[in-house]
Formats: structure tokens, sequence, C-alpha cells
């Protein structure tokens, strides 16, 4: 009965690995969706839309969780604070994001907002977070990487390569503040909230900054409905599902390899090129971003059972 138990408990892990697998596929073919979208629309528009529309794909969700009597509320008060809060930063990454893909790739993009991971315990440390060494490799490596992806002969650094690093703490910043308010009231409508609020903060600096013409939003329907309907709406469902039966340490490096896919996306659908410095700097990176989330001890423990093997 045990094995059988360990079986299936077994394969359910695996299912779980494959979601958030797909979750990082989703998540990574994103940047490609954003980088097309403007192609019709200006960023703040396009973002603005996009994360209504991720807003309205969670509408399903909320309403099958407060039927479960299982929504978690709390006070109204501190979630309204808990939106603002998460939808202003919200607003700053993705504004950082969007218009730094104007000015670099969808590779370069991925890899460089996959910094946020090994970020996040750093600015966890004026929380009085613990910080494992781990971190301080994996970081150590993931400069490295940025420097070959990112740096040029003189120094300087590319302007979209640099909204995308400063995105990146903003990202940190945004999942902090999400970890913290998580605990008060469900994810899924503060996610929800903190959408509707990034895409007003969105929508605003459009109508001041920019000129929209009614017909190119129909022109980027594909790249809208993937970017809010399939990012948010299904990449959000899956890390909710999966993360349920998965790891953590297992949940962190699967969703890091976003990144990769990113990449991927960029070479197969646009056509971008990475030379031998830039593919040695993605291939650090994604290290570093690895390293970070693997403990030491992990290794430690694992060189001794090959050492002293269990007969």
């Amino acid at each position: 009965m045990s094995n059988l138990v360990f079986f299936f408990s077994g394969e359910i892990t695996v299912i779980a690995n494959l979601l958030l697998l797909l979750t990082a596929a989703v998540w990574g073919f994103g940047f490609v969706a954003q980088s097309l979208g403007m192609d019709h629309l200006a960023p703040f528009m396009f973002n603005s839309l996009r994360f209504f529309i991720g807003a309205l794909s969670l509408l399903p969700l909320i309403w099958y969780f407060a039927n479960k009597k299982t929504l978690l509320v709390g006070q109204k008060k501190s979630l309204l604070i808990a939106s603002i809060s998460a939808g202003s930063v919200l607003f700053i990454a993705a504004s950082l994001q969007q218009v730094g893909l104007q000015y670099t790739s969808a590779a370069n993009a991925g890899f460089i907002t996959g910094l946020y991971i090994v970020i996040v315990p750093v600015l966890g440390l004026i929380l009085k977070h613990q910080t494992g060494v781990n971190t301080w490799i994996g970081c150590a490596i993931a400069v490295v990487g940025l420097y070959f992806l990112s740096i040029k002969d003189d120094m300087s650094i590319g302007y979209g390569d640099l909204l995308q690093l400063i995105g990146a703490v903003f990202w940190a910043i945004h999942i902090l503040i999400i970890d913290h308010f998580a605990k008060k009231h469900s994810p899924i409508l503060l996610s929800h909230l903190q959408f509707i609020f990034c895409g007003l903060l969105s929508i605003t600096v459009s109508m001041m900054i920019e000129t929209t013409v009614v017909a190119n939003i129909g022109l980027a329907w594909a790249a809208l409905a993937y970017s809010g309907i399939i990012s948010v709406g299904v990449g959000y469902t899956l890390q909710v599902v999966a993360q349920k039966n998965a790891h953590p340490a297992h949940v962190a490096i699967i969703l890091s390899l976003e990144t990769v896919f990113a990449a991927i996306g960029g070479i197969v659908i646009l056509g971008e090129t990475l030379d031998a410095r830039a593919i040695l700097g993605c291939g650090l990176m994604l290290m570093g971003i690895l390293v970070s989330q693997i403990p030491l001890r992990y290794f430690v423990k694992s060189w001794g059972q090959q050492k002293h093997p269990t007969v």
C-alpha cells in the first residue's frame, strides 16, 4: 500500500513540475507577444489593455473560490492599500519592461528581467530575511553574465537593457510586496485588483503622452489576447494549481526557465540573433539564477550520499 501511495505521489509531483514548465513557457513567450503588440500600439496603451484583460480573465477564478467560500478577503482598507501598493510598483516595473522592449531584444529582456529571482533575497536583507551563501554566489555569476550580455566595449550599457535592469529591481520589490500582503488576502483577488489599478495608471499616462488609433487595437488583438488571457489568466492558474503539489525549490528553478523560453521565442518567432558573447552572457545569467535557488547544503547532502551510499 505504501509503495502505491509513493507511486501516485511521485506521479503527481511530476505532473506539477510539467505544469510549472508549461507556465514558464507561457510567460517566456509573453515577451514575444509584448514585442509584437508594439507594432500597432504604444507601450502604455498596450500595457493598460493587457492588464485590464488580465483582470477580466481572473474573474472566473474569483467566482469559483468565492462559491467555495475559500476566498480570503480580509479588511477592505488593508486590501485597498495592498492593491494600490502592488499595482503602483507593478505599473513601474511593467512600464520599464514594455518601453525597454522597444530598444532591446525579447531574449535580452527575458534574461535581464529574470534577475529579479536573484534580487529578491538580496532586497530581503532589508526586511531581515535570511539569505544563504548560494544567493551571493548566484548573484556574482549573474552579474558576470550581465556584463557579457549587455555591457559594451566602452563599458556602457544599452538603453533598453538598462531599463530592463531597473525593471528587474521593481519586479523584485513587487514580489516582496505581494509576499507581505498575500498572507492577509487572497493572492488571486489581490492580483485582480492590482491589475485594474495598474491598467488605470497605464491608460492615464497613455492619454497624456501617446496617440492611439482605435483601429490599431484590433490589429494587436492576438498579442493582447496572449498577454492578457494566456500569460495572466492561464499562466497564473497553472502556477496556483502546480504549486500545491510541487517542492518550493523546484518551483523557483523551473519558473526561472521563463528566460530560456523568452530567448527561444525571440529567435524562432521574431528572428532575433545572439552572438557568442551574448550566448555566454545568457548562459551565465541562467546559471546564476539556478545557483541562487539551490542551497549549498543540497550539494553537501548529495555528495555525502554518493560518498556513503545506503546499502
